[in-house]
């Protein structure tokens, strides 16, 4: 099953999309690589509803639920590491079942030390662990996430890349992932689209039949994908 989108148009001052159709694989990670200001992120808002198309259509989205992770972990700062988890959770859970998920989400992404702390006694990284576990306690269909490793030391990344893999791998949902980053597309994704300066089109896709989580980055294969999506893009 696919997710579509149809013949979408899109225009602030200038078009951003003109006719514009993509398909979204279920239940797999699609990352939509693309420079600045191609339209990224415009295309997650009208995904999630939060903005509308000029025009256009979309099928397969009707009823679904929708989680996010942007660039930056917007936890609420007031609460704990387990309280900002608890408060995603499905209300109609009690307290006891509320706290045990919340507690599993944190050691999933190896938190289990700091689960009282607040945000502002957090590194920047692991605010963006507790927004990814946060993603996962709620029930959603899909995930969208904006950028969110961007500005992050490449060893940082690849260790929130794996606990995000780890907690999909056992909760497998659809991900839209964008990005600019050839690497973080090469690593998280099982298919990478590549789009264009706006308006936008697609200028290739490709599937990366290597398994998350196993993927060296100096592979041969991975490095002549990198090399692929690099001509694309530049």
């Amino acid at each position: 099953m696919s997710l579509h989108i149809h013949n979408l148009s899109k225009s602030y001052k200038q078009p951003v999309f003109r006719d514009f159709s993509i398909s979204f694989p279920e239940d797999t990670i699609t990352c939509v690589l693309g420079p600045s200001g191609c339209g990224k992120t415009t295309l997650l808002n009208i995904i999630g509803g939060i903005i509308p198309p000029d025009s256009g259509s979309l099928e397969g989205f009707e009823n679904k639920t929708f989680s996010y992770v942007f660039q930056e972990p917007r936890l609420l700062p007031w609460k704990t590491v387990t309280e900002n988890i608890e408060f995603v959770l499905k209300r109609e859970l009690h307290t006891g079942e509320r706290k045990k998920q919340a507690v599993d989400l944190i050691r999933q992404v190896e938190l289990h030390g700091f689960a009282g702390y607040y945000p502002s006694q957090l590194s920047g990284g692991m605010r963006q662990r507790v927004s990814i576990a946060r993603a996962f306690a709620i029930p959603s269909d899909i995930i969208l996430m904006d950028e969110p490793l961007k500005g992050l030391d490449a060893g940082l990344k690849k260790n929130l890349i794996n606990w995000f893999l780890k907690l999909w791998k056992t909760d497998r949902r659809t991900v839209i992932f964008v990005t600019h980053d050839v690497d973080e597309a090469l690593l998280l994704s099982d298919r990478v689209i590549v789009l264009s300066q706006p308006p936008t089109r697609i200028l290739t896709h490709l599937n990366i039949e290597e398994p998350t989580g196993e993927r060296n980055p100096g592979s041969e294969r991975l490095l002549q994908l990198k090399q692929e999506l690099l001509k694309n893009l530049f």
